[in-house]
């Protein structure tokens, strides 16, 4: 079990509503920022290596960084719709990280992507793909794109807008 609180706020989360069905209260304890500052948050969980639920906001919808954690917590674990929701006897199986993104930039060259330090957002009208950094496998700016195209339903012919981010991941 992670001792980062970041990751053990975001298992609390889960094992609460898992077992309970409602969110906990946010313990005073946490670091400052998690109260005082406002982000983009992605909570993603794994059990025996393979993706479990992954939900996440490019900006921040919650007035701080703790709800916003709860919050995608709580989807990630019961509402992502690739997977049915987690069951009790699954939580101890599970691996959780919080990736707290910093703000998107667009950019014009995919010179400036690096799939182990940047996130990418890519966007065409309404339709967005985004896509963490880091990701096992994705190892080419390339393979990045294209991930991120099909989870958009965008063609790689099409005009489309890429940004990137950074993230401070917590495992």
């Amino acid at each position: 079990m992670s001792h980062d609180p970041y990751v053990m706020w975001a298992t609390q989360c889960i094992r609460t509503v898992v077992t309970t069905g409602k969110t906990p209260a946010i313990p005073d304890d946490l670091p400052l920022d998690m109260h005082q500052e406002k982000a983009g948050v992605f909570v993603s969980i794994k059990a025996h290596g393979h993706l479990r639920g992954c939900m996440g906001t490019l900006v921040a919808t919650k007035p701080d960084i703790s709800r916003e954690i709860m919050s995608n917590a709580v989807s990630a674990s019961m509402r992502d719709p690739r997977f049915p929701a987690i069951k009790t006897h699954e939580l101890d199986d599970l691996v959780i990280s919080v990736d707290v993104l910093k703000p998107s930039e667009e950019i014009d060259s995919v010179q400036g992507l690096d799939p182990s330090r940047f996130g990418i957002i890519v966007r065409k009208g309404f339709r967005t793909g985004v896509l963490l950094p880091g990701i096992e496998g994705v190892d080419t700016v390339e393979s990045q794109i294209r991930i991120a195209l099909e989870k958009a339903g965008i063609k790689e012919d099409e005009n489309f807008v890429i940004e990137r981010f950074e993230v401070e991941r917590h495992h």
